[in-house]
């Protein structure tokens, strides 16, 4: 057996109409504030849908987005160039140059498939919208109004402090800190090989030659004397020394 619903309150004729009537006045009261535009432009959200910006250097001409595109706005024309040997002995390669990248945004229905499935983040929404033609076939833009359209793109919001480090940038700062131990290597073996360099000049340079100085060593020198009676003197005190006793014995012999 269903239960009975409860009973409804009873409506005050006219209710409704207070209600909206509230409504306006409170809205009358408050300031009014209008746009103007064009000299006062919109501030748009981050993630607004505008036009298709293309980052020409990223596209490797796969084609995705033209076939996956359900409108077919997107047309792309390329050919193939070939790429000398990266080193002596290698084959040569074969590479798809971009020639055309259009898109007819008179057909595009802005549902950002494209960017999805683009493998090497080459397009990007850009929050510029102010592109109206007065005739439709003008609103087909090729890739240089598509690459001015790139530089518009905001920046990608700030990861979540809790989130892993994309790869990209973990291969990026692994490079970097490779290429840092590398050049400081080299500094070192560069700075070793000036010093060695400077120690082998200062082996090799000939030795000055050794002043000519007086040597005492097995010679015999004449004690000084005395100018006027020629006798010897002291050299500590310069007063002549006294004579010595004459030996006997030279006189006998």
């Amino acid at each position: 057996m269903a239960e009975p619903l409860p009973p409804t309150r009873p409506r005050i004729p006219g209710s409704g109409l207070a209600k909206g009537l509230a409504v306006t006045l409170r809205t009358m009261t408050k300031k009014t504030v209008t746009a103007q535009y064009p000299d006062a432009q919109p501030e748009l959200p981050p993630r607004s849908r505008g036009v298709i910006g293309l980052f020409e250097e990223n596209c490797t001409v796969c084609m995705l987005c033209a076939r996956e595109c359900p409108d077919w706005c997107i047309y792309i024309d390329s050919h193939k160039e070939t790429v000398p040997p990266a080193a002596p002995g290698g084959r040569e390669r074969s590479r798809n140059v971009l020639d055309r990248f259009a898109i007819d945004f008179s057909l595009c229905m802005y549902c950002g498939i494209c960017i999805e499935v683009c493998p090497f983040d080459a397009l990007f929404w850009s929050p510029e919208f102010e592109y109206a033609e007065t005739d439709i076939h003008e609103l087909t833009h090729e890739r240089d109004k598509l690459r001015e359209w790139m530089w518009t793109v905001p920046a990608p919001p700030a990861l979540d402090p809790g989130a892993e480090e994309p790869k990209e940038l973990a291969a990026a700062r692994k490079t970097a800190d490779k290429l840092a131990a590398e050049a400081a290597t080299a500094a070192e073996a560069a700075e070793a090989a000036e010093l060695a360099a400077q120690t082998a000049d200062q082996a090799v340079q000939p030795e000055p030659p050794a002043r000519d100085t007086p040597t005492t060593t097995g010679t015999t020198t004449d004690p000084p004397t005395d100018p006027t009676t020629g006798t010897p003197t002291d050299p500590t005190t310069g007063t002549p020394e006294p004579s010595k006793p004459s030996d006997p014995q030279d006189g006998a012999s």
